[in-house]
Parts: C-alpha cells; structure tokens; sequence
C-alpha cells in the first residue's frame, strides 16, 4: 500500500508546500540516486528562506500598505540637527549615533525607495537635434549605475575609420552586468561630453570620474557583425562525425553530424574544444557543435598511444589499377586509328618495382591526423594555367584507357606529361613525342634531384614522368591529364598545380559468381574471365585506396563502362574550365 499524500491547507504557502513535499520523497531501486539528490536540494535552508521571502513580498502585494512617510531619510536628518543644536544627554547621543550609522541610513535610503517607487533609473530627456545627429544611424543610449568600481570595458581606436571601438567586455565588471554594451560597439558620448576626438586615454579617465551613474551614446556593432559574417572559415571535413556516438560533446542533440567531404562553415571558435559550424548547401541555419581540429587531434593521438588506433605513418599500401600486363607496353600510341602522341603510359610495373618521388607538395596539413582542412572557393580566371587533373584508379578500373579515349576525342584541349626513358629510341619515334630519351646516368641524376613524381623500372629499362613534362603541357594552355600511383599526390598537392583529382573505380558486381566482362576484368578484354577472388581483390582495393587517400579525392567516378565513364569524365573536365570548386586555402593566398 502506498502511503497517501497528506492534504495542504487553503493557507499553505510555498514554504509549507515545499518542506511537506520533502517528507514525501521515498527513494527506490531505480531512482534512489535522483531522490537523493531531490531531497538535498528541497532541503536547502536557503531554499526555504528564499520561498519565506516570496511568501511575504505576495502578502505585501494582497494587503497593499501604505507608506506614513516617502521620505524617512529626510526626517532622520532633521531630528540629528535638532539634537545636535543643543546639549544633548546620553541617551540623545546613542540616538544621533544610531541614525547616522551607515546601515541605519542605508536601511532608511531603502525604505524611501520603495515608498517613492522609483525603482527604475530615469533616462536623461533626449536632445532637441537627436534626429539629426542619427545621420541614418542606429544610436542607443545606455545608463550604467555603478560605486567606486570600474566600468569593465576597455576601447581602441579602429584604424581604418578612427571610431572609438569596444574592444574587450570585462566578465563580471558594470558593463558585463548590464548586458548593454558589447565588443565592437562605437562609442560616441559619456555623460553628455562627445569623445570622437578624444585621444583614449582622455575617455579612459572621463570613464573613470564617472561616480554613481554613468551615459553612454553607443552605435551597436551591427556593421561589424555583418564583416565578421562575411569572413568566416570554412574547412573540409576529412573525417565522419555522428554526436549521438560521441560522448565527449556537451550536448549530442546541438552537434552538427557530417561526413568525409563536407564543407563546414566555422561560425565561432571562441571554445577552444568545441567549434561552432554549419554545413555549406544545407537549408538548417541553425549551427551545431563540432570537435575542434586540435581537440579531435589530441584525441586521436590518445587512441594511438593506447592502441585503439593504427598509426597513421604506416598504412597497408592498396593494390592500385595497373593499367596494362601485356609483354609491350608501346603498342598504345594509336587509337581508333589516330595517333596521339604520349598517349603511352610513361611505364608499366609492377607494384613492388614502382616508386614515388619523395613528397614536397602540401598534404591536408601537418599533423599526421585527418581532422579538417581550411578551403576556400576558386575559379581559373582567363590568364590562369589550366589546372591539373590526376586519375587513380583501384584494381580493374583501366584508368589509361579512360584517359585515352577522354584525349582522343580533343586533342587540342587535353594532353598528357611525356614520360622519360632509357631503353633507346626505335625508328619510327622522335624525341620529345613518344618519349625523352635519355642516358642512364642522366636519369639517376634527375632522380636524385626529386625531379620524377614517380618511376620505375622495367625490363630493365627506366621510366618515370617528370615535373616539368607537366609543366610543358600547361605552358601551351592545355589541361594535363596524369594517371598515377596514389602514393604521388601529396607531390603533386601544390598550389602550382592545383590538381583536382579523380578516382575511378570499377562497378564490382555483389553476386559471387564468376562473370565475363571486359569492362570489370583487371587484366583486359583479353583474358575475360573474373573470377570471385578477382571480385573480392577489387572491392578490397577500392575500400583500401578510399581509407587511404579518399580526403585527397574530389571526385569518385563509378566506372560501369568505358562509354558512360567517358562522358563523365569529360563532363568534369569542362566544368573545370567554367566553374569554381572548394580548394586549400594555401593554393590562392599571396
């Protein structure tokens, strides 16, 4: 049986109410710790006193007193000089001593106060000229009452248009308090006395001999506000976020989610561990809070010290596209009929014979930690190389195939980095066109010198596609299309080249048994057959390229054919030249 609540009086008042419902709490099983902590809150003595003086401010209200005098201090005053004008004996001395006690007038200061109710300041009348002094401008006046303490409010002079600016709201001080006046607000009077040609000292010490109240003539910060709207920083997400799995944030229901490739718009830093953000293109305005780049940094440098996250130096390196198995990789100069000269792949290795230059390019940061990267918009304007594009794909994707119909069909347009070699020139090739051939020493020495992004050898020949084979094909203003082991493109990541980069990967049928396509087989029409365990290196070789290098990725094409995959990647090629696109901040900033 449960204990039935005992019944309030009609006279109960809050303070009753309160302590009775204290009596009742029985804490249970399931909720012993929530009526534990119930109960020493309702417990609270100085809860109770608080509800006491509720109680007695609705009382007043009911009966309505009405106060003898308005003016008590007055009186107090007049009987200590009428005492005072005579001998006095010593029980008038006590009473002068009394009635001029600090606490004593203070005591009576309130009572004329709320006798006179004249709780609120008065506001000084407005001058005759305000509306011409506004100057289409949106002016309030505020009043401060404040002791002997501070304002708590430090200016500057701005430098471009020389108005006296707030520049710091000191937390707790009179002007924190008020909730009035705020960092970036235009100062243009104190108590009347205009200070747009003051130095800042001068307003510092008007500030200051301000006793009791204080005036201000402030113009809000609205333009300053819509300035810092305007330049605020947005950052590529290179990392998934779900709040609700995130137990760190302070509030799961106010954190923005978002995915690898979303662009963030950073509204506030101003909590070191959590950023205020929206995402760019989402019709929520409302921001949410995400993890701060050096707080998602330290946590992640935690996980690896503890062993819940791999290092980041030592990947798996994925299995990549090949491109070509056959015995002679120079029979790819023609196609469909027409020769197209460097449309050959610089080599064709295998993964253990093929090499990276060693990376100078800028990567999504210096940390080691994939957190976000600090982009903004670009366009090529008309005096602008054209940017470069890179392909890599993962195994079965034919990515050189790909990139050689894309250059076929416009050759004036589109070329490809003639690569550098040195087996020796046959009788049909020139220098320059299908290859630079050079000797071996030559090669070692501009291998040394970081100036291949990547090579390799084979059949004991060397190749490798060199810096300035690009840069060749920019200078005559075509776009340069390179297909490249993943590993090169932090070499190529520079603000010279501004390459946007495509992975392609072959659609991987979800049956598991064995097909016969041309378009998903890794090694040709050729060979036709795929088996399931050809399947299955696929789609691990596009999972692991994702893992690895997806945050460097600004595209994925699907390949489900030659043909549609063909159309897409021209497709993105114009939209290179005539649109703008989301790059690092550091390829655009002089």
């Amino acid at each position: 049986m449960k204990e039935a609540m005992p019944v309030l009086t009609a006279g109960a008042g809050l303070h009753e109410t309160l302590a009775l419902l204290t009596s009742q709490l029985r804490p249970d099983a399931n909720h012993k710790e929530d009526m534990v902590f119930l109960r020493d809150v309702f417990s609270e003595r100085s809860l109770g006193y608080l509800m006491k003086i509720h109680e007695r401010l609705r009382q007043y209200e009911r009966q309505s007193p009405t106060p003898v005098l308005h003016s008590v201090s007055c009186l107090a005053e007049d009987v200590v000089d009428e005492l005072q004008s005579r001998g006095m004996s010593p029980e008038e001395r006590e009473l002068v001593h009394l009635l001029t006690s600090p606490h004593i007038m203070a005591l009576l200061s309130v009572h004329d106060t709320v006798a006179q109710k004249s709780f609120d300041p008065v506001l000084p009348p407005l001058p005759d000229d305000y509306e011409d002094e506004l100057e289409e401008e949106s002016v309030k006046i505020v009043r401060l009452v404040k002791n002997k303490e501070p304002l708590g409010a430090t200016i500057r002079r701005d430098d471009v248009t020389g108005a006296v600016i707030v520049a710091r709201i000191m937390r707790g001080g009179a002007a924190d308090r008020s909730g009035l006046v705020h960092v970036g607000d235009e100062l243009r009077e104190v108590n009347g006395v205009s200070v747009i040609h003051k130095r800042p000292d001068e307003i510092s010490q008007l500030l200051s001999q301000s006793q009791g109240s204080i005036t201000l003539k402030i113009v809000p910060a609205v333009k300053e506000e819509d300035r810092l709207r305007e330049s605020k920083v947005y950052v590529r997400a290179l990392f998934d976020y779900v709040p609700l799995e995130d137990k760190a944030t302070p509030c799961q229901e106010a954190g923005l989610p978002f995915k690898r490739g979303d662009i963030l718009q950073v509204v506030t830093q101003d909590d070191s561990p959590w950023w205020q953000a929206k995402r760019v293109g989402d019709s929520n305005l409302r921001a949410g809070l995400v993890p701060s780049k050096q707080f998602q940094e330290r946590r992640l440098a935690y996980r690896m010290k503890v062993g819940t996250l791999p290092n980041p130096k030592s990947p798996k390196t994925p299995a990549f596209d090949q491109a070509c198995d056959k015995d002679d990789c120079d029979c790819e100069g023609y196609f469909n009929g027409q020769y197209i000269a460097g449309l050959r792949r610089s080599f064709r290795l295998s993964r253990k014979d093929r090499h990276g230059s060693s990376s100078n390019g800028s990567d999504s940061g210096d940390s080691d930690f994939l957190t976000y990267e600090e982009v903004t918009r670009y366009q090529q304007r008309p005096n602008e190389r054209p940017r470069l594009v890179v392909l890599i794909g993962s195994l079965g994707a034919r990515i050189n195939e790909l990139k050689q119909r894309v250059i076929a069909e416009n050759p004036h347009r589109y070329a490809v980095a003639v690569p550098h070699t040195t087996r020796p020139k046959k009788a049909h090739e020139k220098e320059g066109v299908e290859y630079h051939f050079v000797t071996k020493q030559q090669f070692d020495a501009d291998v040394l010198n970081n100036k291949f992004i990547e090579h390799g050898e084979y059949k004991e020949n060397q190749y490798g596609t060199s810096i300035e084979a690009i840069r060749s094909v920019q200078a005559k203003n075509k776009m340069c299309v390179v297909d490249v082991q993943p590993e090169a493109l932090k070499r190529l990541r520079t603000a010279e080249f501004k390459p946007y980069v495509v992975f392609v990967k072959p659609k991987v049928p979800d049956s598991r048994r064995r097909r016969t396509t041309a378009a998903s087989s890794p090694g040709g029409a050729e060979q036709g057959r795929v088996t399931d365990e050809d399947l299955q290196e696929m789609r691990q070789s596009a999972n692991q390229m994702d893992q690895q290098y997806g945050h460097l990725v600004d595209r994925v094409l699907i390949k489900e054919d030659s043909a549609s995959a063909c159309t897409e990647l021209r497709s993105i090629l114009e939209r290179l030249e005539r649109e703008s696109f989301w790059v690092p901040v550091s390829w655009v900033r002089t």
